[in-house]
């Protein structure tokens, strides 16, 4: 069985409700969802829109090989009403990344792991942090928590209230 964190974003529409049908997708055409964050309201990172984000790093269980994961993440993706215009990062409604996958490095057209911006990102770096902090970047050669506190990313992050059932 391969373990993947995945992360999942979004602004548009009613994030909460969006992030609990991706979970249950994932569920069903992934694997078991074994850890789930909490969720973390952020500002925009890389282009401007006055519409915080909403993210969660989820820990999955798959049978999946990594292109396989992707294009199926890709299509719950398309499933929720995802977008996707060519090069630009802005609002939407769903973005699942693949973080780490086991501990591999792989570096493909279209899919590169672990994902290339998580070190500049707290964001992502958070969450990860709350159910990950040990883990060790395969690349970077130190754990998610030393990632976290060298991060240079200054944007507003934001817990959740963490009473509210986000595993769902």
């Amino acid at each position: 069985m391969n373990k993947a964190f995945l992360l999942l974003g979004g602004n548009q529409g009613n994030v909460f409700e969006t992030f609990a049908q991706a979970r249950q997708q994932i569920t069903e055409k992934v694997g078991a969802i074994a850890l789930a964050s909490s969720l973390y309201q952020s500002e925009p990172w890389g282009f401007d829109t006055e519409l915080h984000f909403l993210n969660q790093v989820v820990l999955i269980q798959t049978m999946l090989p990594p292109a396989e994961l992707l294009q199926t993440l890709l299509n719950i993706e398309a499933s929720l009403g995802r977008k996707r215009t060519a090069g630009l990062m802005e609002s939407r409604i769903i973005d699942i990344d693949i973080l780490f996958y086991n501990e591999q490095v792989i570096v493909h057209p279209g899919l590169e792991i672990p994902h290339p911006r998580l070190h500049l990102r707290r964001f992502t770096l958070l969450p990860l942090a709350e159910i990950a902090p040990e883990m060790v970047h395969p690349l970077m050669g130190i754990t998610v928590t030393e990632i976290l506190k060298s991060c240079t990313d200054k944007l507003a992050v934001h817990k959740v209230n963490p009473a509210v059932d986000q595993a769902g």
